[in-house]
């Protein structure tokens, strides 16, 4: 038996906000316009219709779908059913309703839709290093460019692009469906053009009436100063190409920083450990410390320095992101035991420790 707590995705006990929550996510994701699956749409909408009516959901819980038929309700598509008063579709108003189910603005949105090219989502990753500094980063991506032989057109050079016999051009063709409450007029995505409102009088051969084909394409990325990870860089107009000289989607690049052997970033600022001698946390000392530029400065160790202490150098972290600025560095001091001495290292240690050292 069809369970649409189960559709829905959503607990026996779940209020009718949750439901609407469910059913918008889901109709959104699986409405054939947008290449969902037709099937499980029906499916979805059949289960919304149920458990979003008080009364419905009533005699669905205490007798199971079995109630449906011998009530006179037909699975599927019923529009009718949500008409009554105080109906609510879970979208923002019945224009969006409308439009989502009908077709309303099918001729300019959705059309623009259809052919738009698919967005790219990508992960690039780069070394702790390389945030110090904007950078252009060169990538290959195998991806849908525009088909040079008919300039995406997807007609074959020297022939025409004709309107679509079926729909008129409009894209999209009605289907009648029938319900208790009387016939309902549905639009489809047109079969014969795909929802285009045009076929070619001679399909491309290299592209077979596409507008676009797969080719590798070389594209450079900039990456700015103090990126950290998964953030995402927008590239408009990288993604797929569009069908038939549809928009172009859009490419997104996902930063990855990797994790650096001595440097361990919070924010902009760095830190990392030094070791230090016994007697330079006794006598005080200047001590070498690497920065991720390269190059080591010296830092003045205090005189009487615990294991532990956290000295900060200001301006050696990583730049901050706004472009103003850069974050700090912050060492901390780590006494290193010997585990081996000299006969010297012990008779010294041997004096200080009868020196109450």
């Amino acid at each position: 038996m069809t369970d649409y707590y189960q559709i829905l995705g959503v607990s026996r006990d779940a209020n009718q906000e949750e439901i609407k929550k469910a059913y918008r996510k889901l109709a959104h994701q699986h409405h054939p316009d947008k290449g969902g699956d037709e099937k499980k749409f029906k499916e979805i909408n059949e289960a919304y219709q149920i458990l979003s009516n008080k009364e419905k959901r009533a005699q669905y819980d205490r007798f199971g779908r079995t109630f449906e038929t011998g009530a006179g309700f037909e699975p599927g598509f019923d529009f009718g059913a949500g008409f009554g008063p105080g109906a609510d579709f879970g979208f923002g108003d019945i224009g969006e309703m409308f439009e989502e189910f009908f077709g309303a603005g099918f001729d300019s949105r959705r059309k623009r839709d259809l052919k738009r090219g698919r967005d790219i989502e990508i992960d690039i990753e780069i070394p702790l290093e390389a945030t110090l500094k904007s950078q252009k980063e060169k990538i290959v991506l195998y991806k849908m460019v525009s088909c040079s032989r008919c300039q995406g057109t997807g007609a074959e050079p020297g022939t025409s692009v004709k309107e679509c016999f079926t729909c008129r051009g409009t894209g999209q063709v009605q289907q009648i469906k029938r319900t208790i409450f009387g016939s309902i007029t549905h639009y489809v995505i047109c079969p014969e053009c795909n929802g285009e409102g045009t076929k070619p009088e001679k399909p491309c051969n290299v592209c077979k009436s596409e507008g676009r084909i797969k080719k590798e394409e070389e594209i450079t990325v900039y990456i700015p100063a103090g990126v950290d990870t998964n953030q995402v860089i927008k590239i408009e107009g990288k993604g797929d190409a569009g069908k038939k000289g549809g928009g172009p989607g859009d490419l997104y690049v996902r930063i990855i920083v990797k994790k650096h052997p001595l440097f361990m970033r919070r924010g902009d600022d760095l830190y990392i450990s030094v070791p230090i001698s016994f007697s330079q946390a006794v006598l005080g000392n200047e001590v070498a410390v690497p920065t991720l530029e390269g190059k080591n400065i010296l830092l003045k160790v205090p005189i009487g320095a615990e294991s532990g202490k956290v000295l900060r150098i200001s301006g050696k972290g990583i730049p901050h992101f706004s472009g103003f600025g850069k974050g700090n560095m912050y060492v901390e001091l780590e006494i290193k035991t010997p585990k081996r001495l000299t006969r010297k290292q012990k008779e010294l240690l041997e004096k200080l420790k009868e020196e109450g050292m």
